[in-house]
């Protein structure tokens, strides 16, 4: 299968061609090889303890390395009736972290009732923020609201510099999160003793893996609060996954093969055993049951026999159940590992 599938498509591959890319690859083994060299094929989950939501893909921005690629003209929201679905199955679970994620999830018009409702019962809500929502005239009443339900905000930030944060978002993308973070800050989220939690996000712009978690978060936490007064909580480095828009990235600039083989040799089998889809369930706009937010937007459901859709949701099964991988996988499982939550070991 040629590298040209993604580059003579617009805007983008489809799923299915991007698995013959990705299963097609000449610089790494099958992921499944190398996870039976660790004793750890197949991959099990070992419990859920965060339900993951993605409300859909509508964002007010198109980041170039986005996963989800989501975009102001994206059709996949999360309707009232699935969230109900969601929240039904909640209840029924002790599972004790929520997820919100998108796309920009505020911009679903369920996303404020998931919070309320995932707060009524008692769990930690997490809200995967791009920032610059925050400034938009219909959210001018957003913050406040994550203030009033201790919402934990998970902030994406490429970097604390401007060039290389427009490069990657959109030209004046570092600006307007300034901008959003002093609002969060000014509202006590992280602020040391507020319980007001605020964490960024780090991702390279470019094709290499994510530096060492503790030195990046020391340099943003210096640059950060000397030139914008602003201060967070922590700081989590992601790799950037071989799929959607960066996958296009990776083979219109040629990067590809480099970039999966230096994935691989980065192999860490204990990454591997820690990796985020052992604990997490995620939902599909459309109810779907995922293990990954990036199996999500492959088209990879749970499988092996596990239920398949919230409105089937058994924890029996989904507790225990066999993880879909593939040589996207090698993601995750690079040097310190990747996961929502940052680096693994």
């Amino acid at each position: 299968m040629g590298l040209s599938l993604l580059a003579r498509n617009s805007p983008l591959a489809s799923t299915a061609e991007q698995l013959s890319i990705l299963a097609s690859t000449e610089a790494c083994s099958p992921f499944e090889d190398r996870m039976g060299h660790a004793s750890l094929n197949p991959l099990y989950a070992t419990g859920i303890t965060v339900f993951q939501i993605n409300v859909g893909k509508l964002c007010n921005q198109t980041c170039r390395h986005c996963h989800v690629d989501a975009g102001p003209d994206r059709l996949e929201i999360m309707s009232r009736e699935t969230a109900e679905l969601c929240i039904q199955t909640l209840a029924k679970t002790d599972i004790p972290t929520v997820d919100i994620t998108g796309g920009a999830p505020e911009l679903n018009p369920n996303f404020r009732w998931l919070v309320e409702q995932a707060r009524g019962l008692g769990r930690h809500v997490m809200d995967r923020c791009n920032l610059s929502v925050l400034l938009l005239p219909s959210q001018s009443d957003l913050a406040e609201f994550l203030v009033d339900h201790r919402a934990e905000v998970v902030a994406s930030l490429p970097y604390f510099r401007p060039s290389q944060t427009d490069a990657q978002r959109g030209d004046g993308v570092f600006e307007k999160s300034i901008r959003a973070l002093q609002l969060l800050n000014r509202l006590g989220y992280g602020v040391e003793g507020s319980g007001l939690i605020l964490n960024l996000v780090h991702n390279p712009v470019g094709a290499f893996l994510p530096p060492k978690q503790e030195a990046i978060e020391a340099q943003f936490r210096r640059e950060l609060a000397r030139h914008h007064g602003v201060v967070f909580n922590h700081l989590y480095t992601i790799t950037n996954m071989p799929i959607s828009r960066f996958l296009e990235f990776l083979v219109e600039s040629g990067n590809y093969e480099g970039y999966m083989e230096r994935l691989a040799n980065a192999f860490n089998p204990a990454a591997a055993a820690g990796v985020m889809c052992r604990y997490t369930i995620s939902i599909g706009w459309d109810g779907t049951l995922y293990d990954c937010d990036f199996n999500q937007m492959l088209d990879l459901s749970v499988s092996h026999g596990a239920p398949r859709h919230i409105r089937d949701f058994d924890p029996a099964q989904l507790h225990t159940r066999r993880i879909v991988t593939g040589n996207h996988c090698y993601g995750c499982t690079a040097g310190a590992g990747s996961s929502c939550g940052g680096t693994v070991t």
